[in-house]
């Protein structure tokens, strides 16, 4: 495979991802990210925890949809995610989920 065709797949691969996001994007309740990964999820608990001395957060979503186009299944009933970087949780709005609809 040529590193052309392997930039053209990854190209098709973003595009078919963005599609499926904004397809699925109205079923949910918030946006959540962090240093590796963007979320969508129905619920969302951030708690910060210390037990080594280092501060990190501790985030746990349920009925998750993950931007990741290397996973084969991108929902997700339950997610966990430990990190010592910034996490952003947003609670979307009605006017938050007119994504639109041109390919």
């Amino acid at each position: 495979m040529s590193s052309e065709d392997l930039e053209r797949y990854e190209s098709e691969m973003e595009l078919a991802l963005y599609r499926e996001y904004r397809d699925v994007v109205s079923i949910f309740k918030y946006v959540v990210e962090t240093d590796r990964r963007f979320y969508l999820c129905n619920a969302v608990d951030v708690k910060v925890r210390s037990e080594t001395g280092d501060a990190y957060f501790e985030v746990s979503m349920s009925d998750a949809w993950v931007w990741d186009i290397y996973r084969p299944a991108r929902f997700a009933k339950s997610v966990k995610v430990l990190t010592f970087k910034d996490v952003n949780v947003e609670e979307l709005q009605d006017s938050d989920f007119k994504v639109p609809s041109g390919d």
